[in-house]
């Protein structure tokens, strides 16, 4: 099995390099500043739960992943959205959550 390159988690900022490389964008609304970054489905291999609406994002749709861009943020706080999910964010109330 190949070995996966990983960034060093303890340095301070390490979050907000995708940014500084180019695999993330920084966007801002009226919920904070975030860090966004596309996921082609090609490169979704597992399946996650979207907080917009409360549905699994199955392995192969592409979506989007996103965190913090403030140093308060880490990679514990990255978040998978589908992308329309993402867009309407502020204009959804809460969604119910299953069990």
């Amino acid at each position: 099995m190949p070995r996966r390159n990983r960034p060093d988690r303890g340095r301070p900022g390490a979050d907000r390099t995708g940014a500084a490389a180019g695999w993330a964008h920084a966007e801002s609304g009226t919920d904070g500043d975030w860090l966004v970054r596309s996921v082609p489905g090609s490169q979704a291999t597992k399946v996650y739960r979207c907080p917009g609406c409360d549905h699994e994002i199955q392995p192969g749709v592409p979506h989007v992943v996103a965190w913090p861009a403030d140093e308060l943020g880490s990679v514990s706080d990255r978040r998978h959205w589908h992308r329309a999910c993402w867009q309407a964010r502020t204009r959804r109330g809460p969604t119910r959550k299953r069990f």
